[in-house]
This record gives structure tokens, sequence and C-alpha cells, in this order.
């Protein structure tokens, strides 16, 4: 079977594609730097041609809400009509855990929008919601530090290797369509200033972690509920600390 990853060449994208072909299909990773832009639609027909499932692990290369909009909606209706015009059976997407919930911020707009397209396009389809990759977690450290002091809103998050959600992504890909969403997690979960306090820890890194009710998260306030699944998720197997083992050996 022919199989379509956009955005094949990140790193969800690569283990994922590097799991399919031992399962003995043809993988086609595509993105701009393999000829293949969403956007322009360059090279868009010639790599869909004869292909039966594309999954959609691209993302927006800004943030910002204009830009991200833009994105998703234009990569979106591209994507979705190359893939009429060449008979694709499958559709599968990643999306996010709480983005119908993160509507204050542009980007979870962007990503529900690029939602809509999907289940608006006739194609059946899988969208999967994860939670935050455990590999995100440097960044996000990054993204609240002031100075020595990273500040974090205490909501909760269950985070989830990258291993896993190519684990999951494969499983989707070769399954039926459900034309609807399924949840996948980490198998744990932590308050969001304290798996990142007990990573910097960890690391040897001496700055020092302030939990936060009012930090915004991509412009949000997190509640609780807000990153996490309560939705029957499929669970992951790599806890955070054998993660963490595994990428400080790297």
């Amino acid at each position: 079977m022919k199989i379509v990853i956009i955005g094949g060449t990140g790193l969800i994208g690569s283990k994922t594609a590097d799991r399919l072909r031992k399962h003995g299909h043809e993988v086609i990773a595509a993105s701009p730097n393999t000829g293949v832009n969403t956007i322009t639609g360059e090279g868009l027909a010639a790599a869909l041609a004869g292909a039966e499932v594309v999954l959609d692990l691209s993302n927006s290369p800004s943030f910002a809400d204009k830009d991200a909009m833009e994105f998703f909606e234009t990569s979106g209706r591209n994507l979705l009509a190359a893939e009429k015009a060449a008979g694709v059976k499958r559709h599968i997407a990643l999306s996010v855990v709480g983005t119908e919930r993160l509507q204050e911020s542009g980007y979870f707009r962007a990503k529900l929008a690029q939602e809509k397209l999907i289940k608006a396009s006739g194609i059946p389809y899988t969208i999967v919601h994860s939670t935050q990759f455990m590999e995100f977690v440097n960044g996000i450290a990054q993204s609240g530090t002031v100075g020595d002091t990273v500040t974090l809103s205490p909501a909760y998050v269950q985070p989830i290797a990258s291993d896993d959600v190519a684990d999951a992504m494969t499983q989707v890909t070769l399954s039926a369509p459900v034309n609807g969403t399924i949840e996948i997690a980490g198998p744990e979960r932590f308050r969001l200033s304290d798996l990142v306090g007990r990573y910097l820890k960890a690391k040897g890194d001496t700055r020092r972690v302030v939990a936060d009710r009012e930090a915004r998260y991509f412009g949000v306030r997190l509640e609780d509920g807000s990153l996490v699944s309560d939705n029957s998720p499929r669970l992951g197997r790599i806890t955070f600390d054998e993660w963490f083992a595994v990428a400080e050996r790297k």
C-alpha cells in the first residue's frame, strides 16, 4: 500500500515512516525539502498518485495567530483537494488534546479550523488528538523563563514520548477510519510546573520553577483539565523517567 506522510521528515513523521516501511508499505516522506509543498501545491499531485492513505503530520512554522491560521487553512484545502483528485481512500491527521478547550489561542483556533476542513471533505478520516510530547519539555521551560526563573501553570499534563506517538500513528494508519477523533496520552499525569522542575533538576539546571495559575500556555490560562485526556485515551508505555534516561544518552 502506498502511504504519503505530509511532514514525513519531522520528529513523528520520520519515526512513523520507518515503522510503516517495516510493515512492508511504500512510504513517501513528503515535505518542502523533498519537493512537496502543501502551501504552494508544488509536487502534491505527483506524490499522491496511487496513494491509498495520507497521514498529515505537518505543523505551522510560526505560532503567531495569523500565520498559523493561514498555514492550516491553506495547507488543509490544498491537500484535501489533491487527495480527492487522486482518489485517496483515507486521511489521518495528528492534532492536540484540548484543542476545542483552548480557543482563546490563535494556534488552537487554527488547529480546529484544520479539523473542520477534514470533517467536511468527504474523505474517510481519523483525527488523533495527542497530549504534549516529552521532547517539548525543554521548549516549554524556555518559554516560561525570565532570568533564572521559570514561571509555569500548575495545570495537569500527561506527556507522551514521540516513540509512543509514532506507534499510535502507525496503528491508526493501518486501521479502518473512524470518521471521528481518538485520543492518545502518556502513562503518567503531572502538574506542568512540577514536571519541568523535575526535568531541570535531573539535568542539573539551577533555574527555579514558580507555579502560577495565571501563567499562559500559547496565550491561554490553563485549567487543570485543559491539556489532559479523560476520553478513554490510548496510553503510551514509556514513562517520563524511562524517556529521560534514553534522551540523556543521545
